[in-house]
Parts: C-alpha cells; sequence; structure tokens
C-alpha cells in the first residue's frame, strides 16, 4: 500500500526474532533455513544483539510459518518452547515493578520499544481486566500464527513476574476459528473466543494488586528513564506518524472518525485533536492525505471506481467524485484513464 509521503517506517526490537529462532531451533528446525525461504532465499545475518528490524516485514515469516514447518498450529508450538527472556528494557522494567498494575502499565507506556504497531490497552471492567494485546501491521489483517505465539509468550512473562500465580480467565483472538482447536485447550486451559474485535487476556482484577518479590522501586525509576530515552529516540513515535499509519490500516475497513481513532491510540480526542494542532496538523489532513495517495495508486493499478472508492473509505460513489475533484481536479475515471495512457495501455 501507499505510504503517506513524509512519514517513518515503523520498526520493531529484534528480542522476538531472537527467541523465535531459539525456539524453532528447539523444535528441531533450522531458523536460517526457514528465514531464507521466507525472504525469497535472500542472504539474511542472524537477529542484530542490539538495532532495530522493519515492522512490516514481519508477516513474511508468520504467514508462510505453518507451510514451512509443516505444523499448522506452530505459533502455539512456538509459544510453548520459548523462554521469557528479559532481553530488552521494557522486560526488565516488568520484572522490577511494585505489582502486576505497574508492570502493565509500564509496558503499556513503552509498549512501542517492542513494536510499533502495537496498539495494547489496558481496561479494567469491575472484578476482571481486559488486557488488549492488539499488533498491527500495514496491508495484513490479524495473523494467527504470531498471536497464539506471542499471547503464550506474554502469559509465561506475567508468570514470572507473579510468582506463577497469574491466571486468564479469557482469550478473545481475532482471527478466525481453526479447523482444530485441541492444542489450545491444552495450552491455554480454556477455548478462546475467535473473530473477537480485539487480540486480549482476560483475568481476575484482584491479581493487579499482587505485588512483586523482584521489586525494586529505585532499579524501576533508572530503567523508566532509559526507557523514555529509547522512546525518544524512535521518530517513527511521532503522532502524526502514527495516526498515518492508524489511518492506512483502518481505511476502508473500520470507522476513522476522530473518537475511533483516539480511542486506538489510548488517547482522549481531545488531547488527539491538541497534539496534532501543535504540529501544524488536523484529522481530516492527514486521512485525505492518505485516500488521495491511495486512490491514486487503485487507479493506476486499474481497480474499478467502486473499489477504489470503498477501498478510500467511502461508502457511496458521489461524495467520493466530490473529494477526487477537489484532490485531482478531474473525474476519478477521467485520472485512471489518463494514468493507463501514460503507461502506454
Amino acid at each position: 500500500m501507499t505510504t503517506l509521503a513524509g512519514t517513518a517506517p515503523l520498526t520493531h526490537s529484534a528480542t522476538l526474532r531472537r527467541l523465535l529462532y531459539e525456539a524453532l531451533a528447539e523444535l528441531g528446525h533450522d531458523p536460517a533455513t526457514i528465514y531464507r525461504r521466507t525472504n525469497q532465499n535472500r542472504r539474511l545475518v542472524p537477529p542484530p544483539m542490539e538495532g532495530r528490524l522493519s515492522h512490516d516485514e514481519a508477516p513474511l515469516f508468520w504467514l508462510a510459518a505453518d507451510a514451512l514447518t509443516g505444523d499448522p498450529d506452530i505459533g502455539l508450538h512456538l509459544g510453548e518452547v520459548m523462554k521469557p527472556r528479559l532481553l530488552d528494557v521494557v522486560g526488565y522494567l516488568l520484572l522490577a515493578s511494585r505489582d502486576l498494575e505497574q508492570a502493565l502499565r509500564s509496558f503499556l507506556q513503552f509498549q512501542h520499544i517492542l513494536a510499533g504497531g502495537f496498539v495494547a490497552q489496558l481496561r479494567i471492567e469491575g472484578e476482571r481486566v481486559c488486557l488488549v494485546l492488539d499488533l498491527n501491521y500495514r496491508g495484513f489483517g490479524p495473523l494467527r500464527q504470531q498471536m497464539e505465539c506471542l499471547v503464550l509468550l506474554f502469559i509465561k512473562l506475567l508468570r514470572l513476574i507473579t510468582d506463577d500465580d497469574f491466571q486468564i480467565d479469557g482469550l478473545d483472538l481475532r482471527h478466525v476459528r481453526p479447523v482444530r482447536i485441541g492444542e489450545h485447550l491444552r495450552l491455554f486451559g480454556l477455548q478462546p473466543n475467535f473473530a473477537a474485535e480485539h487480540d486480549a487476556l482476560w483475568f481476575p482484577a484482584a491479581l493487579l494488586r499482587r505485588p512483586s518479590r523482584n521489586a525494586n522501586p529505585e532499579l524501576h525509576r533508572v530503567l523508566w528513564q532509559h526507557a523514555e530515552q529509547q522512546l525518544a529516540e524512535l521518530v517513527e513515535n511521532d503522532l502524526l506518524n502514527r495516526l498515518s499509519y492508524l489511518l492506512e490500516m483502518r481505511l476502508g475497513r473500520a470507522d476513522c472518525s476522530l473518537q475511533a481513532c483516539a480511542a486506538e491510540l489510548a488517547m482522549a480526542p481531545a488531547a488527539l485533536q491538541r497534539g496534532l494542532a501543535a504540529q501544524g496538523s488536523h484529522l481530516r489532513q492527514v486521512r485525505e492525505a492518505i485516500q488521495q495517495a491511495r486512490a491514486h495508486a487503485l487507479l493506476q493499478g486499474g481497480q474499478a471506481i467502486r473499489e477504489v472508492a470503498r477501498a478510500c473509505g467511502f461508502a457511496e460513489l458521489s461524495p467520493f467524485y466530490r473529494a477526487f475533484r477537489r484532490w485531482y481536479g478531474i473525474a476519478p475515471d477521467a485520472y485512471r484513464a489518463k494514468l493507463l495512457l501514460e503507461k502506454g495501455e
């Protein structure tokens, strides 16, 4: 898909890649061969101990993992053998936290150090807590194998923090229900709710107050400062950039109103407006820039006008035509004919 001009591509920590290499080897697979085949046999180097990886390249592995390994439940089995090692500042922050709630709020504050596409949230609903772990990629829907692996790994990490007291009493997954769920029942101890609105763990709210034996307030303070510095160095976390990425994913598929975008970014609508205004922008301007770029790309590919309108978030053709004339000065069908003529078709 077309990227909004001026936006920075999202990245993620190399932590999960290193854990995946180890887990693949433990399951009897050659990780270098699998990753090379995933990337069309390009020569790859082992994941770096430091540095960042391209966020939107991750789906290449997860979409091919089951076919390359011959295991339809490879995500679950990777998560089962994966060790919840504390390989970055976020992991150490969780371990040094006062209790589970502080650990989770530390994760939420610095989630984008782990992965630029995280839109995780903590929702306390009476006696239960919903920890949303949505992880999004431009041009891809929910990745079953990745999320099932990530959920198991996250549960292990929360058990490590709570001396094995952490237990879920519900699990929501955005992907559709697989044909067989025996491994889900074995590993999660319950049947997940598939095709849900979010990828989320549910657990008793009482666990939030569970103190940690590893709590170290002074170390937590130092680690927090270090994490703030790391986060500030990631240009991609600029509000305008993150909103642009979110709109590219939601446009034509989900609500792109101020309220919906603010909720996904864990912000109040007024705070989102103020943040954009401080950068000399507003939601409509960002949304229209993405719509304009997408319309150009799809028309250049010869797609039908109605399909282009829908992909740009227009339910009806008439408002699409009006917007398009404002952007390009001519009707979309005339613009498409012009583009195809320039290509010599």
